[in-house]
């Protein structure tokens, strides 16, 4: 079975899709634009707890990713804000 990590981590992968499907979701219906916030912050969560699960994993390709996702969030936050 798992350990307490290995069950935190896992955890926190399926938050993250799910967050990360969640803004895929809400943009597709247009029920938010990519200069939402909450749109912005669940792309940036969601993506931090995917590239925690995926380096756990060892699965570079997709941490690589996220990392992007991330940095694709961080540039829109801080471009709403501005």
């Amino acid at each position: 079975m798992f350990t307490n990590t290995e069950q935190i981590i896992e955890i926190m992968g399926w938050v993250g899709a799910l967050e990360v499907l969640l803004a895929y979701g809400l943009i597709s219906m247009n029920k938010v634009t990519g200069k939402s916030l909450f749109f912005q912050l669940l792309n940036l969560t969601g993506g931090l707890l995917l590239i925690v699960y995926t380096l756990a994993l060892k699965s570079y390709a997709s941490a690589f990713v996220n990392i992007v996702w991330v940095l694709v969030a961080l540039v829109s936050i801080y471009k709403i804000k501005k």
